[in-house]
């Protein structure tokens, strides 16, 4: 138990943040649409992040190679929170836009921070089973962070479930700084930013991408499938409501059903840990996740609908925690923050591409057809990686033993 307990303080406080992101998620919708009545406003808040991400990526991983990492995450969530706690407090819709903006540019930092600092917290024996307690938690905050919101605000209002999101954050920063500082030679890593650094920065990631030809193959398969899946899910509304012709409580209902089987996914992933080779974690779990989006698009009514959502739920848990093990496992912790920074960049860009040109095609063709190509095609992408994966001459790429690429690039 010992040896578990930083991994369960983090876990802790994480999965706190979690909750609270859902919590509010709910939440500022309602306010906007309550303070403008725009569905557009509303529409609007899913552009932020991606702006966010386009204007800090770029640079946000030299700093965060460069800086204590625990410090980081700590002033990350005290800023996020106080941040957070101020937008109840606003009456200006571009005011709250301009603070989102500036919430999502600083949180652009804590992803990467914390999976450079996971890497070098968690042994690497212990990393898919904490992975998969990770997105466990995620699966449960997806679950009860929205049923909450709506309890708190049919009883109090948004504001309240705004301010405990800015109460989350408190609480991940106080869970972070009772974890132990795990930087070694921090006197080394401290170095100005300047434009020769960031150039200099980008040429080290594109280094270890030349030389790390499996993992970058591997990487781009998963990456493929995943975003033609994020893609898909902008749909999913439309497919429920305007071809099953189900109601607003139907989809309530599935959605709620699918956070169970995720939930279940992500306990069975973390009692497997030990017992199932992390390749099949990642290229069998992407596999049958691409899968359960076809089935969702050939679903004729909610049974089938909700089979299929709880499907891809539970084996996406396994795809999420195979991935953060194997790149873990694969990336130099001495340039993680730069790669996952820039990787996040390309993502984001690709993912709003994506969504756009199948929301195009939705509107020019039969929408169950669109969706069921675009999965068809996931489909070949994860085929191609679990075929990659489950080959006898690339499992030591998969051995779950300590990182062979951390020294290449100190």
């Amino acid at each position: 138990m010992g040896a578990w307990k930083n991994p369960i303080l983090l876990i802790s406080g994480i999965g706190i943040s979690y909750l609270g992101n859902w919590i509010y998620l709910i939440a500022i919708n309602i306010s906007i649409l309550n303070l403008t009545g725009s569905a557009a406003a509303v529409a609007g808040l899913f552009i932020i992040r991606p702006i966010a991400v386009l204007l800090t990526n770029f640079w946000s991983g030299s700093v965060i190679d460069r800086v204590n990492k625990r410090r980081l995450m700590i002033l990350v969530d005290i800023a996020r929170g106080i941040l957070v706690f101020c937008i109840p407090f606003m009456k200006s819709l571009w005011v709250i836009y301009f603070f989102m903006l500036i919430i999502n540019m600083v949180g652009a930092f804590f992803g990467p921070s914390s999976s450079v600092y996971i890497t070098k917290l968690i042994p690497v024996e212990n990393r898919k089973s904490f992975n998969s307690i990770m997105s466990m938690m995620n699966s449960g905050a997806f679950l009860l962070g929205p049923a909450l919101s709506g309890v708190l605000i049919m009883n109090f209002d948004t504001n309240l479930c705004i301010f405990i999101n800015a109460i989350s954050f408190f609480m991940c920063a106080f869970f972070i700084y009772l974890l132990p500082n795990v930087e070694e030679n921090e006197e080394k890593i401290r170095e100005p930013l300047k434009w020769k650094i960031l150039v200099k920065d980008w040429k080290k990631v594109k280094e270890f991408s030349f030389r790390s030809k499996f993992f970058i193959m591997v990487y781009l398969l998963f990456q493929s499938a995943l975003l033609i899946g994020f893609a898909l899910d902008s749909q999913e509304v439309t497919f429920i409501k305007q071809h099953l012709k189900l109601s607003d409580q139907d989809y309530g209902l599935i959605v709620s059903i699918t956070g169970i089987g995720s939930l279940i996914g992500g306990m069975v992933s973390a009692v497997v840990a030990k017992k199932v080779p992390l390749r099949l974690y990642l290229g069998g779990g992407i596999f049958l996740t691409s899968i359960g989006y076809i089935l969702f698009y050939s679903s004729i009514n909610f049974i089938s609908a909700t089979l299929a959502f709880v499907f891809l739920g539970f084996f996406m848990t396994f795809a999420n925690a195979g991935y953060a093990t194997f790149f873990q496992n694969s990336v130099p912790a001495i340039i993680m923050g730069r790669f996952a920074s820039i990787a996040d960049m390309v993502q984001g860009t690709i993912q709003i591409g994506l969504t756009l040109f199948l929301g195009f095609f939705a509107e020019w063709f039969s929408l169950q057809m669109v969706c069921i190509i675009f999965s068809g095609v996931g489909i070949l992408f994860a085929a191609a990686l679990l075929a990659v994966t489950i080959l006898p001459s690339k499992v030591h790429y998969f051995v779950e033993t300590a990182n062979s690429y951390s020294k290449e690039l100190a």
